[in-house]
């Protein structure tokens, strides 16, 4: 548990690490955008309901909170043939607790109490840019490159649902022409090597039980696009996401005893082989190493003489190369969006339809396991979104890195480090607007139904209704000072019966002696 923090002592952190900010050289040149806020919740269970804690880069999870947030940003200037950026965001404050349940070493289930660190690096980072490539360090929150933030169920790769993690990244700052295409072909890229730094975290809320721990796993992923026909009323945009683990000590436990253990193998050879595969394990026929997922995704957008836009796209999930190979059925995120020229009471819709239940069933054979069968036929099957038999699942903090529409592991009370309901099926609405100029709109709702996992599915279904309205208003006495009032509620046995209210006021300001 982490521990726990004086009003006092909180104040001083806060106010310390922004002098530090204001002395930091790389924030000397302006403009510098900041931003400052105070955001209070409350509600009637552990965890706030599902759209307040969604899509926000796990900054709020616990139903009852008072939290601070102080953040510095100088972006790269888009224009100029060589820029720089960097930024720093703090934040801090009280949460409630969430019992989890765990053995302790004497083989005894007790309650652990948990709840998010007092005070957190949310992003620091530093990243330059030169013609069309960009380079980046640190941690930075990042959305997804296709889908919209505001108003979607989230990208199935990149979310923005989970805290940031360490990372080097690198690749095309935004969409490229390709040269000798005369603009009809462009082409988005990047790849990213990060080291997972949430240990404390796992080692604080594991159950020590089932399931397994592994600490100290890189990431990588890795973005291919092309888009053609961009400055055509009609464009298409097509490519892959993948992401992957690998490294790190696995090890397993029963009832609070350690059972046994394994370092994964992360040569920097085995990190090459991540971004650019060259043949799997035992001589490139069986498997690869770690653990790796992704998505096909596929947007076509239509614009108007008016203005208006019009998408549809696909994100078409995989995991093995069924997935891959699209023998995964419907699975994927079926969208429509819809986003208005100007302000109205309609700025944006969003619908989606989301399937993962096609994967196959529980029981899986392959001959190649176990040398010296009689069995030689196939049965593919235990697949589980997100779940992986050695690393761990695709969360960081607790927190979905790709869609939140699978409830991560941090909802687990049992300390069962995995994802529970993978086999889920459902679907998704937003839609945002403005009342008037000051006074803007959001409303999300969806409705979801599971049947476990692929290697443990449920005896009986649960389902999930859940909606959130929320609105926002800048004042206009003070310029850069907006409050923003969120409520939403969870219905069904899948996540529980849940209310819950946050109330935010953001100050934003920018710096520029010009």
């Amino acid at each position: 548990m982490f521990p726990t923090l004086t009003a006092r002592t909180l104040r001083v952190s806060i106010f310390s690490a922004l002098t530090v900010l204001a002395s930091m050289p790389v924030f000397a040149q302006l403009p510098v955008e900041t931003q400052f806020s105070l955001s209070a919740g409350a509600g009637s269970s552990d965890f706030a309901p599902y759209y307040i804690a969604s899509n926000r880069h796990a900054t709020v999870t616990q139903s009852g909170n008072t939290l601070l947030q102080a953040a510095a940003r100088h972006s790269m200037d888009s224009t100029s043939r060589f820029s720089w950026g960097a930024g720093i965001e703090l934040w801090g404050g009280w949460t409630s607790t969430a019992d989890y349940q765990r053995y302790n070493p004497e083989g005894i289930k007790v309650v652990n109490p948990q709840h998010p660190g007092r005070v957190w690096l949310q992003q620091l980072y530093g990243e330059v840019k030169w013609r069309s490539l960009f380079f980046s360090l640190g941690m930075k929150q990042r959305e997804s490159a296709l889908l919209n933030f505001a108003l979607s169920s989230g990208d199935l790769v990149e979310s923005g649902n989970a805290r940031p993690i360490p990372q080097a990244r690198a690749g095309f700052i935004d969409f490229q022409d390709v040269p000798f295409t005369k603009g009809w072909l462009q082409i988005q890229g990047e790849l990213a090597y990060g080291k997972y730094a949430d240990n404390k975290w796992l080692e604080n809320h594991y159950n020590y039980d089932n399931w397994h721990l592994n600490k100290g796993a890189f990431y990588v992923y890795r973005r291919l696009y092309f888009r053609v026909a961009p400055r055509r009323r009609l464009s298409l945009t097509l490519g892959m996401q993948a992401a992957g683990q690998i490294g790190g000590n696995t090890s397993w436990w029963n009832k609070g005893g350690w059972v046994s253990g394994v370092k994964n193998k992360a040569s920097l050879f085995d990190l090459i082989k991540m971004a650019v595969p060259v043949g799997g394990n035992n001589g490139g026929s069986e498997y690869y190493d770690g653990n790796n997922l992704g998505s096909w995704d596929i947007l076509a957008r239509y614009k108007f003489t008016s203005g208006h836009v019009l998408k549809a796209y696909l994100q078409k999930p995989w995991e093995k190369g069924s997935g891959i190979g699209w023998a995964n059925g419907f699975d994927g995120v079926w969208g429509l969006e819809y986003k208005s020229p100007a302000a109205s009471w309609i700025d944006g819709a969003v619908i989606e339809y989301i399937d993962f239940t096609n994967q196959s069933g529980p029981i899986h054979w392959s001959p190649g396991d176990s040398p010296g069968t009689t069995i030689t036929t196939n049965s593919n099957g235990g697949e589980q979104y997100y779940n992986n038999n050695i690393y761990n699942s695709y969360a960081n903090y607790g927190m979905s890195i790709g869609t939140p529409f699978l409830p991560a592991p941090i909802y687990n009370l049992d300390g069962y480090m995995a994802y529970v309901d993978n086999r889920v099926r459902g679907f998704h609405i937003g839609v945002n607007g403005t009342i008037m100029p000051r006074l803007t709109y959001r409303i999300l709702a969806s409705f979801r139904k599971s049947w476990g996992d692929g290697r443990v599915p449920r005896s009986h279904a649960v389902d999930c209704t859940s909606w959130m309205i929320e609105g926002s208003y800048l004042l206009p006495r003070i310029p850069g000072l907006s409050v923003n009032l969120q409520l939403a509620m969870d219905r069904g046995n899948m996540l529980g019966d849940r209310f819950g209210t946050l109330i935010t006021f953001r100050y934003n300001r920018i710096f520029d002696k010009k």
